[in-house]
């Protein structure tokens, strides 16, 4: 694993860890709102073995990544666009999780010349008129409504559970365990074990480190215009969903696949929303980006084994 602060034009720094083969081929990942670069406990053995050199950026206002007052999801194409030059990178692919695929569909459109292709993983939508897609479970309709007309509230909320993993770390693993009654029980499985929970104690940790701010921004960026249309993505992209998925419906995501010119989808029956979190669902999806690059002959295929 290697940490590294990227240094940006306008004088802030994205925080960046790149896990996997460090000759492998370059792949961003965008982790889901609220969310961290730090993704794995030690180095991720999948990605090391297939060939993937995986790296995971902050975005601004979560972990060590400076701010963007006022941000919009194409200002993060262009933080990747500057990311990519200070790594070296000419062509990379991207992973966009959750409300992490709003910002990889933002460089599929802003940065097409540079991408080899992008995966959306149980992505995050389009709001329409700022409220959550039909079928979304009501605790995130909620948070997002929230989010916009109370943001005081939630950033209370988020205060309390930043110091439970603080302060009480036991007693946060406790309540997991025996909580989270509102996900799916697919999603559930990946909640249990003392391993999987400090997993998630190191992410949302870390998501929270300087503040947490950004918790309630996000979310309420997320809800407007994004600023593109996804007929208007020429890149490659593969979309990634649990038919059972609560909290980002399958049926919106199938609308928005039907939308873009070239489109795989891979949606997994009787999942949910933690696809990355499943070792084979997670290998299927790197070797299917490493398929991708083989595919493109305008990518060296010397970085693909």
């Amino acid at each position: 694993m290697r940490d590294l602060m990227v240094p940006l034009k306008d004088g802030r720094r994205l925080a960046v860890i790149e896990y996997g083969d460090p000759k492998g081929l370059p792949v961003m990942f965008f982790h889901g709102t609220p969310g961290s670069r730090l993704l794995f406990l030690e180095d991720d053995g999948i990605s090391k073995t297939v060939g993937i050199r995986l790296i995971s950026l902050d975005r601004p206002g979560f972990g060590l990544s400076d701010p963007k007052p006022n941000r919009t999801l194409l200002d993060w194409a262009d933080d990747i666009n500057e990311a990519a030059d200070f790594l070296k990178l000419d062509k990379f692919s991207i992973i966009g999780v959750s409300g992490g695929g709003a910002f990889a569909a933002s460089c599929a459109y802003k940065l097409s010349e540079r991408l080899q292709s992008v995966s959306l993983v149980a992505s995050t939508t389009p709001f329409v008129n700022g409220k959550s897609p039909k079928g979304t479970m009501t605790a995130n309709k909620i948070a997002f409504f929230l989010a916009r007309k109370a943001p005081w509230l939630v950033k209370a909320s988020y205060r309390i559970t930043k110091r439970l993993l603080e302060e009480q770390p036991e007693k946060f693993m406790k309540q997991n365990k025996k909580g989270n009654k509102h996900l799916h029980e697919w999603d559930r499985q990946f909640l249990q074990t003392d391993e999987q929970l400090k997993g998630l104690m190191l992410h949302l940790g870390e998501a929270f480190r300087i503040s947490v701010d950004e918790c309630v921004n996000e979310p309420v960026l997320l809800t407007k215009p994004w600023g593109f249309s996804f007929k208007d993505i020429t890149v490659p992209i593969d979309v990634w969903h649990g038919v059972e998925d609560r909290m980002a419906p399958a049926a919106e995501m199938r609308k928005i696949a039907s939308a873009i010119p070239i489109c795989y989808t891979h949606f997994i029956a009787e999942a949910g929303h933690f696809l990355t979190d499943d070792e084979q669902i997670w290998k299927d999806i790197l070797t299917t980006i490493l398929e991708r690059a083989k595919e493109n002959p305008s990518i060296s295929l010397s970085l693909v084994k």
